[in-house]
């Protein structure tokens, strides 16, 4: 069933008539809920600190990337500003087991599953394909085709089925699958085949959509005509809407969901209602078409300043605990710069080890089409130019 009320929690947009979930307010007060509260009630002000910490170090990843390609270090970079909390909270809702499969702008959920961050920005750079390997962390390889990752996780999630490990009470086997889309995404087939798939195989799959208002440069309601949360029911599974800027709802919400699919009750959707404060991606000018008013009334509600505002009014950190954070978000900075740098430019025959698991005879002959290629450029030592061809 969905999750609805007819009273407004509080923080709820205005035009919003649907419950949305929340914990903590933007003014970092906590908010009692009937229903999540209990599902959070065993996190500590030492746990609230670490995700604050997880909050802060994905956000300086993304701001350092965005300068990196500014400064011709990137090709491109897909900014996740103002979706830390639906990105941190759903992480680490997960357990060891659960597998994730992300978009492109997942960045603090490749934190939170221990992803060398360098790696996402090598992929950026253009000199690696995705080199991280998914089954060391249970993190997917970017997906960058709109909504397929859907697909791929629900067909992950039926093998789970298939491997006996959903419903067996074993906290250590039971499985969960999440894919992270966007809102732009739920428009795409793919996502609805999913969505059926996944229904019908009661697959144990969780749809965590950061909603975070503009697919690309295409508003909300030129997407939807309802909220996207209530669409699952029509798929027949349970879907709710939760403060994508709330780390503690995000947690709560995504705890449920993905408890519910490791016990064999199959998927729910999710809807993450926050916004995208930056650019789609670094080739974007969202001043094209979105209002400056819009973008202020969202910094007050900034998922980093309300679990400041949280622990600084219940005396959970003093103001030694957020310059550590700082100092730490400036040192993993430093490492991003320096590992960026330092990536070696690939050779242009490595595309070819990476295309399959073992070679086919096509593409060990053009591989060793293009080698020979290569070379022709420096066949003729006393030529000047041979290097320079060659290097271009």
């Amino acid at each position: 069933m969905t999750v609805e009320t007819d009273a407004v929690v509080a923080g709820t947009p205005a035009h919003d008539e649907y419950e949305l979930v929340q914990l903590l307010t933007p003014e970092g007060e906590r908010v009692a809920h009937p229903d999540y509260e209990k599902l959070v009630a065993d996190v500590t002000d030492e746990d609230v600190r670490a995700l604050y910490r997880d909050l802060v170090l994905a956000r300086r990843i993304d701001t350092e990337a965005v300068a990196l390609q500014r400064q011709g270090e990137l090709g491109l970079w897909a900014s996740l500003l103002g979706q830390e909390a639906a990105q941190v909270g759903s992480a680490r809702a997960l357990r060891a087991q659960d597998h994730v499969f992300p978009t492109y702008r997942e960045h603090g959920v490749a934190w939170c599953r221990g992803v060398e961050p360098g790696l996402l920005l090598a992929l950026f750079r253009g000199v690696d394909q995705g080199s991280w390997d998914p089954h060391e962390n249970n993190f997917h390889l970017y997906t960058i085709v709109i909504g397929a990752q859907t697909l791929h996780a629900t067909g992950y999630a039926m093998g789970v089925q298939r491997d006996g490990a959903v419903g067996t009470g074993d906290v250590d086997r039971d499985t969960a699958v999440v894919a992270y889309f966007g809102d732009g995404a739920t428009s795409q087939g793919d996502v609805n085949e999913a969505f059926i798939w996944a229904a019908v195989t009661n697959a144990p799959v969780v749809f965590f959509c950061q909603n975070n208002q503009w697919a690309i440069s295409e508003p909300l309601e030129r997407q939807t005509r309802i909220p996207l949360y209530k669409r699952a029911a029509g798929f027949g599974f349970p879907g709710v809407r939760v403060d994508g800027n709330d780390v503690l709802a995000c947690l709560a919400v995504t705890r449920q969901a993905l408890q519910r699919a490791r016990d064999g009750e199959g998927p729910t959707l999710v809807e993450a209602y926050t916004y995208r404060m930056g650019a789609h991606t670094t080739t974007d000018d969202p001043t094209r078409y979105r209002l400056a008013a819009d973008l202020e009334h969202w910094k007050l509600k900034d998922p980093i300043e309300r679990v400041k505002a949280y622990l600084t009014r219940g005396g959970g950190a003093d103001s030694g605990y957020f310059e550590s954070v700082e100092a730490e978000a400036e040192a993993l900075a430093e490492h991003l710069r320096a590992y960026c740098r330092g990536l070696p430019d690939p050779a242009p025959t490595s595309i070819f080890e990476h295309v399959y698991v073992e070679p086919t005879p096509t593409l060990v002959q053009q591989r060793d089409e293009l080698a020979t290629y290569l070379a022709s450029f420096d066949s003729d030592p006393g030529s000047d130019t041979g290097g320079e061809e060659a290097d271009r």
